[in-house]
């Protein structure tokens, strides 16, 4: 038997007469399939419609490359499945940007940068505004001024910013401190309210 250190063969290399595992190629989409594989997903991921149709529609164009499926069809499977989720419930962009607004606002996204990310998410620009809206009214926060102020603390805190670093650093630290929060989608007030705050505790968060 080979000792398994001196066995010259590359370590990915199969056994001599095995070969190596063929990957599987792209799946023949079907009306089943791309419902098994839009109730996988949504199963793992809270999702926007944009989003899942941008999922399917990836499988239904690989099927049509490889297999010569028809995309008008595959495309008509997705419109469907999506018409019946947005019917029922499962699929709800309204509900999607409420949660997903929140959740970014408490990792510290300012407005800019939400708004950003959820038109990468396909999200209606007017459910951002009125996520952004009810987001404010449950802060009890007069403008997007103010949720913007709570959403800079906790990014300071998280990244460690400003009245967060210590006492020795924070005069050297100060324009770093600035632009990190600028690239951030802070304003300079905002921003400088937070850096030049003597204690956390006086800030809204």
């Amino acid at each position: 038997m080979t000792d398994d250190l001196f066995d010259p063969r590359p370590a990915n290399q199969p056994p001599e007469g095995r070969q190596p595992p063929k990957r599987r190629g792209p799946k023949r989409v079907s009306a089943a399939y791309l419902e098994r594989a839009a109730l996988h997903y949504l199963e793992r991921f809270a999702a926007s419609t944009a989003a899942l149709r941008r999922v399917l529609m990836r499988k239904v164009d690989m099927s049509a490359a490889a297999h010569g499926t028809d995309r008008a069809q595959g495309a008509e499977w997705v419109e469907a499945l999506i018409a019946r989720y947005q019917q029922s419930g499962l699929l709800n962009d309204r509900v999607y940007a409420e949660g997903r607004v929140a959740s970014l606002h408490r990792r510290g996204g300012s407005t800019r940068t939400i708004r950003q990310k959820m038109a990468a998410k396909g999200v209606d620009a007017d459910l951002v505004d009125a996520a952004l809206g009810e987001l404010a009214r449950e802060l009890d926060d007069a403008d997007e001024g103010s949720t913007d102020l709570r959403a800079a603390h906790a990014y300071a805190r998280r990244r460690r910013l400003g009245p967060f670093r210590p006492e020795a650093e924070r005069d050297a630290k100060r324009d770093k401190d600035l632009a990190t929060l600028a690239r951030a989608g802070f304003d300079f007030d905002t921003a400088a309210r937070i850096v030049d705050a003597t204690d956390p505790d006086e800030i809204p968060g």
